[in-house]
């Protein structure tokens, strides 16, 4: 075994698992690939000629090709049942409930890291390693392992990592966080990567190939289109302004396809899936300054015991914004921002930071009201 330690690479086939794996080899680690298949297109719909992606047969052999040329072994592990019972049915039951789901971050805590975490422990790695642009140290004065932001800002991926435990960041090596996307491109190009160096990012839902989600739903729940129809379109008065296809196919802040004709842009503001109705309004009331977060994740600190200053982002490619943030109970977060945010969705996630370093994140679960009490709360602090 190598001086620097066995380490198990997820490699999906593209050019950033790659390229983790070969530099990985390059710098002495013992490397074994890992290529994950975690959804099919008999069950997932929405295949469009050729099959592409994560899971495909290409991405497989174009994982494969990399190992062999680099002369470390590589296996497939079959996980649709596992990633078919955490994100898929939680994406699902997010969208029946009036959420907006984020399955990127449900994947990467419930299924990748314990997936490959068990592998590893079977195959003798010590540590696992994924093509994500994030970093991760240890901090001595801390005690703690810490996560934070990747070099390349445009490619950050830390926000869809703050699930992670600390006994999985213990284990975890992210080499892409210290490049910027280009530069792993022109490693692809000098390792002699040909298969995968120019192969373009991915930026649908994985099991969504078509990144249809309303089809998706229509095929996966039976019934569900006649179910939901007719539901009605109100303004935040209640008036009725018109009629929708059903409250699962509408995501908070959305503005195109609701074939509402009101004199003036409208956004959908609040979905109701107990009466199917679908409140919309102008750009002004989608604007929230407080929200709740439940199943919580802290990263740099074990607890936030009092209003902490930090920086808070509302989903992926979120500039962020400055807030309180304090923790009521074990399992809750609550934020003021300094300013109102657009469209805070239950179902997505929340982000906290400390510069680049991730404080924590957790589930958005209420809009408005942060305060313990009930009341509104303001967070008077510098964005």
């Amino acid at each position: 075994m190598s001086k620097k330690g066995r380490v198990l690479v997820a490699m999906s086939g593209g050019v950033d698992s790659s390229v983790t794996a070969v530099l990985l080899n390059e710098r002495g680690y013992d490397v074994v690939g890992l290529t994950m298949k975690t959804w099919d297109y008999s069950t997932s719909g929405g295949r469009d000629g050729k099959e592409v992606g994560c899971c495909s047969i290409e991405s497989m052999n174009d994982a494969r090709v990399v190992a062999t040329k680099h002369g470390f072994p590589h296996f497939v592990v079959d996980l649709r049942e596992e990633f078919g019972d955490w994100v898929i049915e939680r994406f699902t039951s997010d969208y029946l409930s009036g959420r907006t789901p984020n399955p990127c971050v449900l994947c990467n805590t419930h299924i990748k890291w314990d997936a490959l975490l068990q592998r590893a422990d079977d195959l003798d790695c010590e540590y696992i390693a994924t093509g994500h642009y994030a970093n991760v140290r240890y901090d001595e004065e801390l005690e703690r392992y810490v996560l934070s932001r990747g070099l390349d800002r445009n490619k950050d991926q830390s926000y869809a990592l703050w699930g992670l435990p600390q006994e999985h960041l213990a284990r975890s090596i992210f080499p892409l966080g210290e490049y910027e996307k280009p530069e792993i491109r022109e490693m692809a190009a000098e390792f002699g990567l040909d298969n995968v160096a120019d192969k373009p990012d991915s930026y649908e839902i994985c099991f969504i190939p078509d990144n249809d989600y309303p089809r998706f739903l229509r095929d996966r729940v039976d019934g569900l289109e006649e179910e939901v129809s007719g539901g009605k379109f109100v303004l935040s008065d209640g008036t009725v302004v018109g009629e929708h296809d059903g409250y699962p196919f509408y995501t908070i802040g959305q503005r195109r396809g609701l074939g509402l004709a009101l004199g003036e842009r409208v956004y959908v503001t609040d979905i109701d899936p107990e009466t199917n109705t679908i409140t919309v309004g102008p750009k002004e009331e989608l604007m929230e300054q407080t929200l709740t977060a439940h199943e919580i994740n802290l990263v740099k600190y074990p607890e936030i015991e009092e209003e902490r200053p930090a920086w808070g982002t509302i989903r992926y490619n979120d500039d962020g914004a400055g807030c309180l943030a304090w923790q009521p109970d074990e399992d809750t977060l609550k934020v003021a921002f300094s300013e109102p945010r657009r469209a805070i969705t239950p179902g997505q996630s929340l982000v906290l930071y400390e510069d680049d370093d991730v404080l924590g994140g957790g589930w958005i679960h209420e809009v408005g009201s942060a305060n313990a009490d009930g009341a509104e709360r303001t967070a008077e602090v510098a964005a």
